[in-house]
């Protein structure tokens, strides 16, 4: 007789991390198969997406559900079953699990409809976004490029976000011009974890300003840094002219960044850190 498959208990918890698409929250079920004997197993979905949490021991492994193809190895894992491990499997959901899966969607979209559906489709996950913005104060504006549909606002700093769709490339980029204050509410959420960056003297009074605040940030060269790497968020933050790499540098200097590629998710998650 074979026996049920005990449930993940970190499923439920993860589920309610991860942010509601179309006002759908995350909901927990039995998993459809064991991964390995004797490991408790749990499915989430959205209705459109589905994720696999195993647990063997204190390990939790993470695995996306692909149409046609069986999860074979996991998409992320942590080596512990608290809250904090949760936490950081949430994130990496929302900053490259999701994306990629949304990413899939666009490409089928794209091959059985057409771009045209795939622009519409870009386009419906960013007014979801606009509404998100709206519920933190911001006043979005939507806005259409040769390549595709886009959001703008602007933040109590007196910054310029945007968010760009690109065309039918997979998910969407993030910019920002403004002070290089108004950042310091998204880096936290925008840059991998801290674990393992060493601050660094290297570079100019530029580079040293955000470095030394955020030492995930990697000089470039005298006006620009850079962060983020394989599957990860990556993305850069640049003096906008380098006639100013010689004037004095402090919060209110004024840069230019973009971040990318980000799905919505992400977005959605973030929203409350970029106004």
């Amino acid at each position: 007789m074979i026996s049920a498959i005990a449930q993940a208990t970190t499923a439920a918890p993860l589920a309610a991390l991860l942010p509601a698409r179309r006002g759908k929250a995350w909901t927990v079920g039995p998993a459809p198969y064991g991964m390995r004997n004797h490991a408790a197993t749990a499915r989430i979905t959205d209705g459109r997406r589905s994720l696999l949490v195993v647990e063997e021991g204190n390990r939790v492994e993470l695995y996306a559900e692909r149409p046609g193809l069986f999860p074979v190895t996991p998409d992320a894992v942590v080596d512990s079953t608290d809250l904090a491990s949760v936490a950081v499997l949430a994130s990496r959901a929302v900053r490259w699990i999701l994306a990629d899966l949304d990413a899939e969607t666009i490409r089928t979209t794209e091959a059985e409809k057409g771009w045209r559906n795939v622009l519409h489709y870009k386009g419906t996950a960013l007014t979801e976004f606009g509404f998100h913005l709206i519920d933190q104060g911001m006043y979005p504006r939507s806005a259409e490029r040769p390549d595709g549909p886009g959001v703008e606002w602007t933040s109590a700093s007196g910054a310029e976000w945007a968010v760009w769709s690109h065309g039918v490339g997979a998910n969407y980029s993030l910019t920002y011009e403004g002070p290089v204050s108004g950042l310091y509410g998204a880096l936290p959420v925008l840059l991998p974890p801290m674990d393992g960056h060493v601050s660094t003297d290297a570079g100019s009074p530029f580079t040293r300003h955000l470095t030394d605040r955020f030492p995930q940030l990697r000089p470039v060269d005298a006006d620009e840094v850079e962060f983020g790497g394989y599957r990860d968020l990556h993305g850069w933050i640049a003096l906008p002219s380098r006639a100013e790499i010689g004037d004095p540098i402090d919060d209110g200097t004024r840069v230019c960044a973009q971040v990318g590629p980000v799905g919505i998710d992400f977005l959605l998650a973030a929203a409350a850190h970029l106004a």
